[in-house]
């Protein structure tokens, strides 16, 4: 559970590196399509790296990351979350380097993909159709699109051979010594324009061992599954909320009589997938569920504690669902479903995991989604690796727990005389099992008898001059 001060300090130096050159066309696709996905902050430290390029090309000039926070007036805290949004979706890659002058970190800042990549990838055109909606989205499709030639033209172009057809033989030839001549020293590279790439997704994002148990290799032969193809898979398996087990038949589906995948065939029978079984309504965050390789497994015996019970609802229920359950089969309005959204696409938040914050928070703060609250809390958690609901329930008990112990610290050094008076908070059970008891949690102001007040009065200045007292030794 790294946190950001172990990865790097505001002393590091960091230099920037570009995979290609940039120009006004990345530019663009940074600010009309990924802005939306990975928001403003993350938006700026992309652009800020990029400025450092500007009279160098291919690279920056070291600089202490104490520069980088004063530029985007900002912590070192912030600019590490971001930096992990910019990986995550392919749009830097980071290195870490041991020097003489000590950690040296390297920022290398990869082009956004083409617009013909981007809007036929699987995974970012879906979420930036749900993020902005669908008359923007159509607004940028025809925006990065053009009338292409007509298909009655005949392509009239000559060959390389119709035209250099005085080369002579020996000018064809590659030789060792132009070989030679073409080869860079150990530690170049060329010059590349536009050389993007997709958000990367991790082999655990998806268990492919599980989808391959119930299938034969007559069914699906494995040389079938290429690189292209189970990175196909994973990214719909995200889009649309497939598990495994539903992603036997849609592969199988996909499997054409030359015995080889087809991706093109793959995202439709997914598509056809997704409409059946949610009645043609559009893929969404908010109604996934969790991973099933994430849910717990417990034994009878255990599944009978309420925790255990908590755990499996929340482990098979969609965070759309939860928040229906929890306002008595109402349907959530839009805003919150957009928080929730939000924070799930930003924070790459688990189903589950969500479940566990929305739960938290609508306890926490008298049934109201702070979508600033939610930011924080979701923040730490994914920054502790926090992805199955027994980890979030027990994240948030000891955040609860601490909350007491410094509410209860700061009771014993400021209430005394300020006629506020201290009560409990309702919890949850599963937070009540590792709570002191009789403890209270936050400062709330409340009417209460002047024998209560001075009860509590008089139990404030016990505790105050037992403070001194201990404090005298």
């Amino acid at each position: 559970m790294t946190e950001h001060w172990k990865e790097v300090l505001a002393v590091d130096p960091y230099v920037v590196k570009s995979a290609s050159l940039l120009g006004d066309i990345d530019r663009q696709l940074m600010t009309l399509l990924y802005q939306p996905l990975i928001g403003m902050s993350a938006f700026s430290l992309y652009m800020t790296l990029w400025g450092e390029l500007e009279q160098n090309r291919m690279w920056g000039k070291p600089a202490p990351h104490r520069q980088l926070m004063v530029m985007l007036q900002t912590n070192l805290n912030d600019i590490f979350d971001e930096r992990l949004k910019l990986e995550a979706i392919g749009l830097l890659r980071t290195y870490e380097q041991e020097t003489e002058e000590g950690r040296l970190f390297t920022y290398e800042l990869v082009p956004p993909l083409r617009p013909d990549e981007f809007f036929q990838d699987g995974m970012l055109n879906v979420l930036l159709y749900h993020r902005i909606e669908k008359v923007k989205y159509l607004q940028l499709r025809d925006y990065f699109s053009y009338p292409s030639v007509p298909a009655e033209a005949k392509n009239i172009s000559r060959s390389f051979e119709e035209v250099f057809h005085v080369l002579q033989p020996g000018e064809r030839k590659m030789t060792e010594e132009i070989h030679q001549a073409s080869s860079l020293e150990s530690g170049h590279e060329y010059v590349t324009v536009g050389s993007a790439q997709p958000a990367p997704l991790s082999d655990e994002s998806f268990d492919f061992d599980l989808l391959l148990a119930g299938m034969s290799d007559m069914m699906i032969p494995r040389k079938a599954l290429t690189k292209q193809v189970k990175e196909t898979i994973k990214k719909l398996a995200i889009v649309y909320g497939i598990t495994p087990l539903q992603m036997q038949n849609i592969v199988a589906g996909a499997c054409g009589s030359d015995q080889m995948i087809s991706t093109e065939e793959l995202r439709k029978a997914a598509r056809d997938w997704y409409q059946i079984e949610y009645r043609g309504e559009q893929p969404k965050l908010i109604d996934q569920k969790q991973p099933r390789h994430l849910r717990q497994g417990a034994s009878q015996q255990v599944a009978d504690t309420p925790d255990a019970k908590l755990i499996d609802k929340l482990d098979h229920i969609s965070p759309r669902e939860l928040l229906k359950d929890m306002a008595d089969g109402i349907e959530p309005t839009y805003a919150d479903l957009r928080i929730v959204e939000d924070i799930m696409l930003e924070q790459k938040l688990e189903p589950g995991v969500m479940n566990v914050l929305i739960y938290y928070t609508l306890l926490k703060t008298d049934m109201k989604l702070s979508k600033t609250y939610m930011q924080k809390i979701a923040a730490h958690w994914v920054r502790k690796k926090i992805r199955t609901v027994a980890a979030a329930m027990e994240i948030a008990k000891e955040e609860n727990r601490q909350m007491t112990e410094w509410a209860q610290q700061k009771k014993q050094r400021t209430s005394y005389g300020s006629g506020k008076v201290i009560r409990e908070e309702k919890l949850p059970e599963w937070m009540k099992e590792t709570e002191p008891k009789q403890q209270p949690t936050v400062e709330q102001e409340e009417d209460l008898s002047t024998e209560d007040l001075e009860r509590e009065k008089e139990k404030l200045l016990d505790q105050f001059k037992n403070m001194k007292k201990y404090n005298a030794h």
